[in-house]
């Protein structure tokens, strides 16, 4: 499967949804925010969206600091 993430086309597995997306990457779900071509995808439906193959998905890391 061919997704572009942050600009960046790679290929993956398959990763049936946005949380085994995110699981995949490394990133904690709670930290990251998500987009699936150009919609924002809440945090309660990473599991419940579907990811195709020629997705664009945008994910933005929170980091905190003082």
């Amino acid at each position: 499967m061919q997704l572009t993430v942050n600009g960046e086309t790679r290929s993956f597995q398959g990763p049936p949804n946005v949380a085994a997306l995110v699981a995949e990457l490394g990133l904690d779900a709670r930290k990251v925010a998500v987009e699936r071509n150009l919609e924002i995808v809440p945090k309660s439906a990473y599991a419940a969206t579907a990811i195709a193959d020629g997705d664009r998905i945008e994910i933005v890391h929170f980091i905190g600091g003082g």
